[in-house]
């Protein structure tokens, strides 16, 4: 019942040797995507934006797939069938994803916006691993990186697919603040910061880069703002081709078959279940009843603010600590990485998130939970433990610091992929509540910011559906979040503008974590007093990041070893 695992081996030579091609063809193409998932060797690169080098990757991925499909599934076992069928869903999530081009009109100041994919990747390269001439190499790419995102963007718009005129305006004034800072400070310098390459990469920032980012920003502001989208029309479906792919960016990001309209009414039915946990929990810690005044109390009483970035510094590594102290309970020991808490830079922050994840990086580099501090006393005290847990232990480090000891896996199951985003978001959502059990929360006051967390993922089905499926407008996503969270306004703007440059992406959080949910209820219910939590999460999070089928699969045969 619930013993030691047996670690089986791969066997499949064939199938070991076109995961390893594909794991190295995906991060030669997107190498920014290596650096922040902490895959050392590509660091010297910088991607291909053009529609040329997207349609190069999707014929190596069309190669890969017609090879995969002659590996029979049914001569597979063990790990080698996980990885076939989890290789399958990556093929198709990324030629699909390319098909349908919807990062082609992408333009915003969100997380990510190209700029702050090259800004974040360079600014959390590890110069002492990767070496200081691949991040020279990399900085001297850059402007040939804006000048082919800048095209990529005004082909798209000749052909009617335009961006949103408030995600321009929103880059543009994004490029302005960065390019306002004198040369010498630029972000792009910190990583050598006083090593005696810093001059060399000064050089390569001034007289190339900046150039590239003031003409980045000029073709944003005179030849894409003028015909960009009204905000009435913020979604992609009122962009050729974007009803299409925003169907298949909701398949992608959940699984096959789930459609927008079933995505939009499972959020309104989650909205309207917690507005009644909203009630409960406002009766016992504020002595209000009613889910609409309990919202208006999270978000407007001036006590539930920080004071200071410090104190909320000090809130995330507390509950950090608690959590590390309680994980022997919930999980099995492994042999991870560390990890800490860091302040997200302040001009990232008037845009970011309240907060993201970076998995630890080569040369046991810990694990980071980038926390946005920007102006302390906006943001709502009672939230960042929920999202301490959700980012940390036992969320998001836990399971992912966890798939980088698996090393008889593949590389490519052993690091997190944005096509499988409901497996890796739906295990943070799941821990937010799992924190609750485990006790970690330090009041009943900063329940709420699991309430509100929850909230946020609810209204995310609905308003991401509602723009991209059923043509709502930003306003109308912006006062549908107002009326059901207790985000603050900064943070609603953020968030309906980071769903707008990312759609489908949103829906996985909510999705993914019904099906583990679902999964832990199926266990309990057939394994009685055999069921055992550590190991029931040793099988979420044992195997690397999964598609949901492959998800559930693992599950049932789990069910019935024991």
């Amino acid at each position: 019942m619930g013993g030691a695992t047996v670690i089986e081996q791969p066997q499949h030579t064939g199938l070991t040797a076109l995961a390893d091609e594909f794991f190295d063809a995906e991060n030669t193409h997107n190498p920014f995507d290596a650096t922040l998932s902490g895959v050392e060797g590509y660091a010297h690169l910088v991607p291909d934006p053009s529609r040329a080098a997207a349609h190069r990757h999707r014929e190596a991925l069309l190669g890969f797939t017609a090879r995969l499909a002659a590996i029979p599934l049914d001569s597979l076992t063990g790990e080698d069938r996980i990885t076939h069928r989890v290789l399958a869903r990556l093929l198709a999530n990324g030629i699909g994803q390319i098909t349908h081009g919807l990062a082609e009109f992408s333009v915003s100041a969100t997380i990510v916006a190209p700029q702050n994919e090259a800004f974040t990747a360079l600014a959390m390269t590890s110069i002492d691993q990767e070496g200081a001439d691949a991040y020279l190499e990399r900085l001297a790419a850059l402007p040939d990186y804006f000048d082919a995102v800048l095209r990529r963007t005004l082909d798209a718009a000749a052909e009617g697919r335009h961006p949103l005129r408030s995600g321009v305006d929103a880059a543009v004034a994004q490029l302005e603040a960065h390019l306002a800072t004198a040369p010498a400070e630029d972000k792009l310098l910190r990583p050598l910061a006083g090593r005696p390459e810093s001059e060399r990469a000064l050089a390569i920032v001034r007289d190339a880069v900046r150039p590239a980012v003031a003409r980045f920003l000029a073709g944003l502001a005179q030849r894409l703002a003028p015909g960009a989208r009204p905000d009435d029309k913020a979604g992609v479906c009122h962009v050729p081709g974007g009803a299409e792919g925003y169907a298949d960016a909701v398949a992608r990001f959940t699984r096959p078959g789930l459609t927008p309209e079933e995505v939009h009414r499972i959020g309104l039915e989650a909205v309207a279940a917690l507005r009644e946990e909203f009630a409960e929990l406002g009766g016992k810690v504020l002595g209000i009843t009613d889910p609409a005044a309990v919202l208006t109390a999270l978000r407007e009483d001036r006590s539930l603010r920080f004071g200071s970035a410090a104190e909320i510094v000090a809130l995330a590594d507390g509950a950090l600590d608690r959590a590390r102290r309680a994980a022997p309970d919930w999980f099995r020991p492994y042999p991870i990485a560390d990890c800490v808490t860091r302040e997200i830079d302040p001009i990232e922050a008037e845009t970011a998130p309240l907060a993201y994840y970076q998995p630890p990086g080569p040369g046991g580099l810990p694990g980071t939970h980038w926390i946005n501090t920007l102006r302390p006393e906006t943001r709502f005290s009672y939230e960042y433990e929920a999202i301490a847990f959700h980012e940390s232990v036992p969320g998001h480090h836990l399971q992912l610091a966890v798939a980088q000891t698996l090393h008889h896996l593949p590389r490519f199951r052993r690091n997190p992929s944005g096509q499988l985003t409901a497996h890796v978001e739906g295990w943070g959502l799941y821990t937010e509540r799992l924190a609750d059990e485990m006790g970690l929360y330090g009041s009943e006051l900063s329940r709420f910011g699991m309430l509100s967390l929850d909230a946020m993922r609810a209204v995310r089905l609905v308003v991401d559906t509602g723009m991209h499926h059923y043509g709502w407008s930003r306003e109308r996503a912006k006062a549908y979040m107002r009326a059901n969270t207790a985000t603050p306004e900064a943070n609603v703007r953020n968030e309906i503008d980071r769903y707008i440059a990312w759609p489908g992406q949103a829906t996985a959080y909510l999705i993914g974590r019904r099906e583990i949910v679902r999964h832990r209820e199926r266990a309990e219910a057939a394994l009685g007093a055999r069921f055992d939590v550590r190991e029931f999460h040793h099988r979420l999070i044992g195997h690397g990041s999964l598609p949901l089928g492959v998800l559930e699969e693992l599950v049932t045969d789990w069910i019935a070893e024991q």
